[in-house]
C-alpha cells in the first residue's frame, strides 16, 4: 500500500548532491600536486561511487519504512558479524594501515564494514526504542539499547577505530535524547565516561565528581543506581592513571599535541600545524582552486581524506567555507525536520539518528582540523575519499528520503 506516500522531498537529494559534487572537486583538487601521485586519479573512483551511491539511494527510497524497519534486524547481524570476521582478517589501509578496518578478499579491498554498521545501529536501535511506549527512566531501563550499541563499538575499538567509534557514541546519546530519555539520566548514563576524560587533572576532576554528587542528590535514581555511578565514577579516576601509563609512547603524543601541537612539531604535532597553516592562509577568498601551496607541496598529510577541509580553507578561503558549511546546516536542519514530522516512532528516531551521526562527524572532523579536537582519523560526509563512506552517505539520503515520503504528520515551527 502506497496511498499515504507524497511527492519525494527533492530539496534533500539536491543539497546532497550539491555537496557530494563540491566534496569531488575538492578531491580532484586535493590530487593536483607539483609531484603527481596516485591521488591525482582519485576523483573519478570518488565519482563512480557517487553515482552508484545515488543509484542505491534511489532503490532505498522507493521501498517502504515497514520494510527498513523489518530489516533492521538482519542488517545489524550482518554488520556484527562483519566487524567480528575483521578481527581475524582485516586489513588497514592509508593513514590507518596498522588498522583492521577493511574487509579484504584476495588483496582487493572490498570496504569498511564500520560504514554498513552505523546505518545498522541507527535501525537497530530505532527499532528497539519505538517499542518502547515509554521512555525510559532509569539506567537499568537502558540496558537494550545500550547493549545494541555496546556490542559494534567493542568490534571497532578493537580494530582500532577511535573515531568511528567516537560517532557511535553519538548516535545512541542522540537517539536517546530523541526518544524521550531525560538530560539528567543521560548525563548521570556518560558520568563514568566523562570522569575518565577529566581525570587528567585532580582538581578538574574533584570538582566534577561534587557536581556528579550533586547531581546525583537532585535526582536521586535509588540506592542501587546512586552507589554503582558513583562507584564506577571513582574508579575510572583511579584507573585514568594506569591507563595512560597502558597507552603506547605515540598515542601518549596524540593526546599531549591535542592540548599543545608545538609539543612534537615533527611528528605527532605535524598534522594538526600544517593544516592550521593552511587554513589560516586561505584569508578571505583563498589561495584559488587548486592552487594551495601547503597541498601542492604536500605538506598537508591525508589531503584528500581525514584533512581536505584544510584544502577548501586554503584554496577557497573563508568564502568557500561558509558556503560549505552552510550547505551543511542547511542539510542538517532538513533532515531534523523529516526526523520532527515524522508521524512513525522508528521513522523519526532513525532520522535523527542519521542526523546525529553526519553531525558528529562534521563536528569531530573539522574540529580536528583547526586544533578543537584530537586527531582521529574521522571523513568529512560527501567530501573525504572513500567508496563505502560515500555509499553509506547515499544509503543515509535513501532512508531519509523514504520517511520524509512516508507518514509526514506531526507539525514544527522548522521551515527549511
Amino acid at each position: 500500500m502506497r496511498s499515504n506516500r507524497v511527492p519525494s522531498d527533492w530539496p534533500l537529494p539536491l543539497l546532497a548532491i550539491a555537496l557530494t559534487t563540491f566534496g569531488v572537486a575538492m578531491v580532484y583538487s586535493a590530487g593536483q600536486t607539483d609531484v603527481p601521485t596516485f591521488v591525482a586519479g582519485l576523483w573519478r573512483v570518488q565519482l563512480v561511487w557517487a553515482l552508484l551511491g545515488l543509484g542505491v539511494a534511489y532503490g532505498i527510497s522507493r521501498t517502504s519504512v515497514r520494510l527498513l524497519e523489518w530489516g533492521s534486524l538482519p542488517v545489524y547481524l550482518a554488520a556484527t558479524c562483519m566487524l567480528l570476521l575483521l578481527i581475524f582478517i582485516g586489513t588497514g589501509a592509508g593513514t590507518a594501515a596498522s588498522t583492521k578496518s577493511w574487509l579484504a578478499i584476495g588483496g582487493v579491498r572490498l570496504g569498511q564494514p564500520s560504514e554498513l554498521a552505523k546505518i545498522a545501529v541507527v535501525l537497530m536501535l530505532a527499532r528497539v526504542l519505538s517499542a518502547q511506549r515509554v521512555a525510559p527512566t532509569s539506567l537499568f531501563g537502558l540496558w537494550r539499547p545500550t547493549l545494541i550499541v555496546l556490542v559494534p563499538w567493542l568490534l571497532i575499538m578493537a580494530q582500532p577505530d577511535l573515531g568511528t567509534g567516537i560517532v557511535f557514541i553519538g548516535i545512541f546519546f542522540a537517539m536517546l535524547y530523541w526518544s524521550g530519555v531525560s538530560w539528567p539520566l543521560l548525563l548521570m548514563a556518560a558520568s563514568p565516561a566523562i570522569s575518565l576524560i577529566l581525570a587528567f587533572s585532580t582538581g578538574v576532576w574533584g570538582a566534577w565528581v561534587l557536581l556528579f554528587l550533586a547531581l546525583v542528590l537532585w535526582k536521586w535514581p535509588g540506592w542501587v543506581e546512586g552507589a554503582t555511578l558513583v562507584g564506577a565514577n571513582l574508579v575510572m579516576g583511579v584507573l585514568a592513571p594506569l591507563l595512560w601509563d597502558k597507552l603506547n609512547p605515540y598515542q601518549q603524543k596524540r593526546l599531549l599535541v591535542f592540548l599543545d601541537p608545538s609539543a612534537d612539531p615533527r611528528a605527532s604535532g605535524y598534522h594538526v600545524i600544517q593544516s592550521q597553516v593552511a587554513i589560516g592562509s586561505g584569508g578571505l577568498f583563498g589561495k584559488g582552486f587548486t592552487d594551495g601551496s601547503q597541498k601542492r607541496l604536500a605538506f598537508l598529510p591525508a589531503q584528500q581524506t581525514d584533512f581536505i577541509w584544510s584544502v577548501v580553507g586554503e584554496e577557497l578561503g573563508f568564502l568557500g567555507v561558509t558556503l560549505a558549511l552552510g550547505l551543511f546546516c542547511v542539510l542538517l536542519l532538513r533532515t531534523t525536520r523529516i526526523a520532527a514530522r515524522s508521524s512513525n516512532p522508528f521513522a523519526s528516531l532513525a532520522a535523527f539518528g542519521l542526523t546525529a551521526a553526519w553531525f558528529t562527524h562534521l563536528l569531530v572532523n573539522i574540529g580536528m582540523t583547526i586544533g578543537l579536537m584530537p586527531i582521529t582519523g574521522i571523513p568529512l560526509p560527501f567530501f573525504s575519499y572513500g567508496g563505502s563512506f560515500m555509499l553509506s552517505c547515499w544509503i543515509g539520503v535513501g532512508i531519509l528520503v523514504l520517511i520524509s515520503a512516508e507518514g509526514r504528520g506531526k507539525a514544527d515551527g522548522l521551515v527549511i
